[in-house]
């Protein structure tokens, strides 16, 4: 399979939005728990977000969109006050927002495809501290995470994305070039 990761354009918009539709129709079916809301969060406008300030990312395999990300150094307000091992600066630091794979392209390595992206970027970025958060719920993210050596740090109750009584695991994880 020949993957890669690059910034979106408009044009990838509506591949994000059936991405989101396809892993919320799985939230509501029940097999997985992600721990969105339709209509709620993500929506298109999360991409169109991403896209405006530019720091949204899309993984195409075989030519079709795989997956989208968000990538920058805004650090969500629970960040603030949480167990982190280090004490960063914050530019020292890269969050990884929103990371989706399209269900029907899941179990083909993509995710790591993108996660390795992201350490890269940051990297190249001067970031060697990693942040991101996950759904209390979502058990298979926070294993994925685990195996790619990210630290659960702590849950933060919070109102996420308009969502109420979201519990957020921090994780982290520190790269050496």
């Amino acid at each position: 399979m020949n993957t890669f990761v690059r910034p979106a354009t408009a044009a990838d918009l509506d591949a994000i939005e059936a991405i989101y539709d396809r892993i919320l129709t799985e939230e509501e079916k029940g097999p997985v728990t992600v721990g969105w809301q339709r209509g709620v969060y993500p929506v298109r406008a999360t991409a169109e977000a991403g896209l405006a300030r530019g720091d949204l990312f899309v993984l195409e395999a075989d030519g079709e969109v795989a997956g989208a990300a968000v990538i920058n150094q805004l650090q969500v307000d629970v960040y603030k006050g949480a167990a982190w091992r280090h004490d960063a600066k914050d530019e020292e630091v890269m969050v990884l927002h929103t990371l989706v794979v399209d269900p029907l392209k899941k179990g083909g390595g993509l995710g790591k495809v993108f996660v390795h992206f992201y350490e890269q970027y940051a990297l190249e970025h001067g970031c060697p501290y990693l942040r991101m958060d996950t759904n209390v719920l979502n058990l298979p993210a926070r294993a994925f995470y685990k195996k790619l050596g990210y630290e659960e740090r702590g849950v933060a109750p919070c109102v996420f994305n308009g969502m109420q009584n979201i519990k957020l695991v921090l994780l982290e994880k520190t790269l050496t070039n």
